[in-house]
């Protein structure tokens, strides 16, 4: 039994019509623009969303998750099973991120 699932969404509550920016500002950056694709901002080329949230049981077709973090309605496009093999990065040299997303 798997302990995690990956949850593809849609942000269907993103403003429709809006055009991404190259650059945003996070707030852990206190104003500091920096590239889309280096942010986890929703508003994206691709209203295409990942999470990974703990699955706590599955009864039929039906999951109960916890650290979901949705808003109620969203469409679930797919799961997947967290499996350490394929989804956590193996070799020498560890994950890393810039300071600021830590």
């Amino acid at each position: 039994s798997f302990s995690h699932v990956w949850l593809l969404f849609l942000f269907h509550q993103n403003t429709p019509n809006t055009s991404p920016k190259a650059k945003v500002y996070p707030p852990r950056l206190a104003g500091a623009p920096t590239g889309l694709f280096a942010s986890r901002s929703p508003h994206r080329p691709n209203p295409i969303g990942l999470t990974l949230c703990r699955l706590l049981s599955v009864n039929g077709s039906t999951l109960l998750l916890s650290g979901v973090d949705l808003t109620d309605g969203t469409p679930i496009l797919d799961v997947k099973p967290y499996v350490p093999y394929s989804d956590q990065p193996l070799g020498p040299d560890p994950p890393r991120c810039p300071a600021w997303a830590d």
